[in-house]
């Protein structure tokens, strides 16, 4: 039983705050569903990369010849008009591998854009226009790469990989490349060098994302060109010429990249002061 002498004291309670309307985080909860909804929707980006894949490279194969023709420009500018195969089945997964190749490069506009269609849902417009220019650009930065590799790089590897032929100690040395071989390494300096050429994206978008600064990006500046030349030394041949045709464009991309991210943070702050 209550004690009637305790008499009972009400305390008004001030209102929970109202958090203000944010148009924004409303847009992005409405796209909030179960993980299952999210797996599916993922399914569905993934079936529509595979597709488009699976169309390319059908479309590859049928003119692998054609496009593993274009790969050997390089060897004959070099002086190299001979190639062999030393296994029954080489020449066939060689066309393979020549169509796998040339699919990915055709699809992979494709499959970039389902993976922005996946992630930008869950992204807010300022965070949409921060990474859309970074993901449009990164085709052409890795096509960039590529052709200075074909065009430039590879032509250099193969003059001074070649000249080593000719007569040593009375015995004919002759260079006899297979064409398993050469294809990997021209695909290996083709991926490397796109690949490197998207350095200066990646790191404008981690600078963008706050991961980094470029007073920190500046202060590891010996490090990158360690890294650079150790990234090298593991994506091309293992010569010399071949690393620093790749650890030198790589030190200067980095260079440019904290170029380009100064450039963008002042406009970034006279916009902000604006």
């Amino acid at each position: 039983m209550s004690d009637p002498s305790v008499s009972k004291v009400e305390v008004d309670l001030p209102p929970a705050p109202v958090e203000p309307y944010d148009p924004e985080q409303a847009a992005i909860d409405s796209t909030k569903a179960p993980l299952l909804d999210h797996l599916i929707e993922l399914r569905r980006r993934l079936l529509w990369s595979l597709a488009a894949l699976a169309v390319a490279f059908f479309g590859c194969l049928s003119v692998a010849k054609e496009i593993f023709g274009f790969l050997v420009q390089p060897l004959l500018v070099a002086g190299q008009n001979r190639l062999i195969y030393t296994q029954l089945f080489e020449a066939f997964f060689v066309e393979v591998k020549v169509a796998l190749f040339g699919a990915f490069m055709l699809a992979f506009p494709v499959i970039a854009t389902q993976i922005w269609r996946f992630i930008a849902p869950g992204l807010y417009s300022k965070e949409k226009k921060a990474v859309l220019p970074f993901l449009l650009a990164t085709p052409v930065f890795f096509a960039g790469g590529a052709a200075a590799a074909y065009y430039v790089a590879v032509p250099v590897a193969l003059r001074f990989l070649l000249g080593f032929q000719g007569n040593v100690g009375g015995v004919e040395q002759e260079a006899m490349p297979a064409v398993g071989n050469y294809l990997d390494f021209i695909m290996h300096f083709m991926l490397a060098f796109g690949i490197a050429a998207l350095l200066p994206i990646l790191l404008m978008l981690l600078e963008r994302a706050g991961l980094v600064t470029l007073e920190q990006m500046t202060s590891v500046r010996r490090y990158m060109i360690v890294a650079a030349f150790g990234i090298a030394a593991v994506a091309t041949p293992p010569d010399i010429v071949s690393m620093l045709l790749l650890a030198v464009p790589l030190c200067l991309l980095y260079e440019l990249s904290l170029i380009a991210i100064r450039i963008t943070r002042r406009r970034r702050s006279r916009v902000a002061k604006d």
